[in-house]
């Protein structure tokens, strides 16, 4: 199973990082619809927000799959930090989509 992690600050509810592990395991390798969505979804988000807004996040990609970590850069300024919880909130509402029908192979939570 995917499990996808959105951390959120307390204080204004922005995304602030989130982390992906595990493996859908819905078909064989290569022939994985859900996580090839999963991994569609998060790769187009974070090139996104790179390519739109300029930031450089954290990223750390594991070399086997079945680990992604985004974690905002400290230092965004006002408007590329807009940019950016914009396209994150977009990939949260695609992420959800394919948790509610494949809600055996993906869970989503947030915690703050």
């Amino acid at each position: 199973m995917i499990k996808a992690t959105i951390t959120r600050s307390k204080a204004d509810e922005s995304i602030t990082s989130f982390q992906m592990t595990g493996h859908a395991e819905f078909a064989e390798k290569g022939q994985d619809l859900v996580c090839a969505g999963v991994s569609a979804v998060v790769f187009g988000s974070v090139n996104s927000i790179i390519a739109l807004t300029g930031l450089d996040p954290l990223l750390d990609i594991g070399e086997e799959g079945g680990y992604f970590s985004f974690e905002m850069p400290v230092d965004t300024d006002p408007v590329s930090f807009e940019k950016a919880q914009l396209l994150l909130e977009g990939m949260v509402v695609s992420l959800e989509t394919i948790e509610r029908d494949y809600h055996d192979y993906v869970r989503i939570s947030t915690k703050k």
